[in-house]
């Protein structure tokens, strides 16, 4: 039995405006799950609130958007269609001063390149080497990036309208071409974290998979909240170039 299965059919078949408000409010505690729960936190820019009015934006899309009738949990649904309403809030605020972001379009590409020739994760010392600078400013690098590295692995893959990347509903009009890409990308990405050095591989495990915020994690690793930021920013980089370097190589080979 679908949860709040009631006020659902009241909402979907008769427009009931009580119904809708109720279900907003029975499911808030999604927006504060998906805030609590994002790699980027509040700043002068964007405050706590501000996040959560955004996320209550995505929520309330959420509802008028869902169709009862697919095979899918709201649950899933709405934290996707929050997150993203979250995260394109904080993209349109261009935070990155412009010199950092060229900064961080390098340093991306060098990791990648690295990657690719040396067939392994670059080292820390490695990754300083190529951009001419120290490690202590390659790290600081990957520390202010936390700030800005919002993107989730199903953002990375460019799906999750309607589920996480671990969780996709089936196409509705059984395109097999589709069904076939989603697959191909979702073994692509798993590929691509199964590559990762193993303290990144964790973060983004208990991160993305366990559902662990980032203070959680930092307790469970004992290191401090921002050496995971840190590590998340590398991850992060690492499978945007793997993943956009093997897009350019299709794109060669077709």
């Amino acid at each position: 039995m679908m949860k709040n299965e009631g006020l659902w059919q009241l909402y979907k078949t008769r427009n009931d405006a009580d119904a809708r408000e109720r279900l907003i409010l029975a499911y808030s505690y999604l927006a504060k799950y998906v805030v609590d729960r994002l790699p980027a936190r509040p700043s002068a820019v964007m405050s706590h609130d501000d996040l959560l009015g955004h996320a209550i934006v995505g929520l309330i899309d959420a509802v008028e958007k869902f169709d009862i009738h697919r095979e899918i949990k709201f649950e899933t649904y709405a934290v996707t269609r929050i997150r993203g309403s979250v995260l394109d809030a904080l993209k349109s605020l261009d935070w990155m001063p412009r010199t950092m972001r060229a900064t961080e379009h390098r340093l991306r590409d060098v990791v990648a390149t690295l990657e690719a020739e040396l067939g392994r994760p670059a080292r820390d010392q490695e990754i300083a080497d190529a951009m001419g600078i120290s490690i202590d400013d390659t790290e600081k690098l990957f520390s202010d990036m936390g700030h800005a590295a919002v993107l989730s692995l199903e953002e990375i893959l460019g799906y999750g309208e309607d589920g996480a990347t671990g969780d996709l509903p089936a196409s509705d009009d059984g395109d097999p071409l589709a069904a076939v890409t989603v697959e191909h990308g979702k073994a692509l990405l798993a590929m691509a974290v199964g590559g990762l050095p193993e303290k990144e591989k964790l973060v983004v495990s208990l991160y993305y998979n366990e559902g662990l915020t980032f203070k959680e994690v930092a307790k469970v690793l004992g290191v401090t909240e921002s050496r995971i930021c840190q590590l998340h920013s590398k991850a992060v980089v690492r499978l945007n170039g793997k993943l956009a370097r093997h897009t350019d190589l299709l794109l060669q080979a077709a």
